[in-house]
């Protein structure tokens, strides 16, 4: 088990505590509960989000998604006006972006050739995948190999040639969970009404969140958001195409392909360390 890993098994035991508990934990509970001295566990609280357990445990209060709506509440409509959309930077993570053609998806990945492999990231063991020109895939399992994680996303390019060469993916995987790197190359595959969609997604800034009805509004689909959920739970890229920023208009969380306790920590992750930043 490497570091990241580690931290990330010590965070998903955290968050299942914090939910349980009726009221916010201590620091010597919290470091009780996972039989771990309070010195040590605040350590690798502050070596994996860099603020304290106690701030930690403010992010991943069940508010906290409301706290964003409010106060980092990103409009798209904004967003589209200032140049943040088209062949731009969509995203502050990404210089480059291409999509699939309507024609090629409609192949269901016929000719595609696609490496894969399993890495280590601050929120599991993660299976990402690439074709020559980006990374167009990435999933989160809760270990690592787990088949129902690759039939998942196999699944959703059936003719493509799978390939597993982890060091051909290395330093996309690398850049791509570094927030101060911007080099990671993606290559979106899907319909074009969910391309639409995931570029929204890319729209969204780090540490701020916005709405399904939002997306829906910014794709010039104001009625569709419905179907603009069901395309951002559809997003094959996660992490990477951020759909744990959007949330339902009411600010609770929605949905999560990859589990909403990820989901929560994932907003936690990025607030704490812009906000220590």
């Amino acid at each position: 088990m490497t570091e990241n890993t580690y931290h990330y098994a010590v965070m998903a035991r955290a968050i299942a505590l914090i939910d349980a508990a009726a009221t916010p934990l201590t620091l010597d509970a919290l470091a009780g509960r996972m039989q771990m001295s309070p010195a040590h566990f605040q350590r690798l609280f502050s070596q994996w989000v860099g603020v304290s357990p106690k701030r930690y445990q403010q992010y991943l209060a069940l508010g906290h998604a409301k706290t964003l709506l409010r106060d980092r509440f990103t409009t798209l409509a904004t967003a589209d006006a200032v140049g943040l959309s088209g062949s731009g930077r969509l995203h502050d993570m990404f210089l480059t972006w291409e999509a699939m053609s309507p024609g090629e998806f409609a192949k269901g990945g016929t000719g595609l050739n696609i490496n894969y492999g399993w890495f280590d990231s601050p929120f599991g063991p993660t299976l990402i995948m690439s074709t020559d020109k980006g990374i167009c895939g990435a999933a989160f399992a809760d270990t690592t190999g787990d088949p129902a994680t690759f039939t998942d996303l196999q699944s959703r390019w059936p003719n493509a040639t799978f390939v597993e060469n982890p060091a051909h993916l290395r330093p996309w995987v690398t850049a791509a969970f570094d927030l101060t790197d911007q080099s990671t190359p993606l290559h979106l595959i899907g319909a074009p009404f969910q391309i639409k969609v995931w570029e929204a997604l890319l729209q969204i800034p780090t540490g701020t969140v916005t709405t399904y009805s939002e997306i829906a509004g910014a794709i010039g689909s104001p009625k569709a958001v419905r179907a603009v959920g069901t395309a951002v739970g559809r997003n094959p890229v996660s992490w990477l195409i951020p759909c744990h920023r959007a949330l339902r208009k009411s600010g609770e969380l929605g949905g999560y392909h990859w589990g909403l306790d990820r989901k929560r920590a994932m907003l936690a992750w990025e607030t704490a360390r812009q906000d220590a930043g």
